[in-house]
């Protein structure tokens, strides 16, 4: 009896991630992002149905991604909102689309790998 209590005790004190299968997703390239913000400079620039529904179906995916960071799914927000066609388009229409589709490159980033630390001898 005292046996399999103690397995039991070991099989819960493993982390969780012992009995799931994490999948990596890899980080969007600059590609994909300067793609989105060329298909966002477009639907503000043409006021075109076809370009701004592309530019949401683009962006609204990447909300979900679990490695983008907060600052960048704020941005692509911001994107998804503006992005829609107007009887009208005005300066302040397409500088609400401008403003987050420039930022895209920059936010959106791919953080650099940290850098290797030297070992300190003591």
């Amino acid at each position: 009896m005292r046996l399999p209590l103690s397995l039991l005790g070991l099989v819960l004190m493993l982390p969780p991630a012992a009995f799931t299968q994490v999948k990596f997703v890899p980080m969007p390239t600059q590609e994909e992002m300067r793609s989105l913000q060329l298909l966002a400079y477009s639907c503000s620039r043409e006021n075109d149905l076809t370009n701004c529904e592309q530019t949401r179906s683009i962006a609204d995916p990447l909300m979900d991604h679990p490695r983008l960071p907060a600052a960048c799914k704020d941005t692509l927000w911001e994107l998804i909102q503006a992005s829609h066609v107007a009887n009208t388009n005005s300066f302040q229409r397409r500088d609400n689309i401008d403003r987050p589709a420039r930022r895209l490159t920059v936010v959106c980033a791919k953080a650099p790998a940290p850098a290797p630390q030297a070992p300190t001898q003591a």
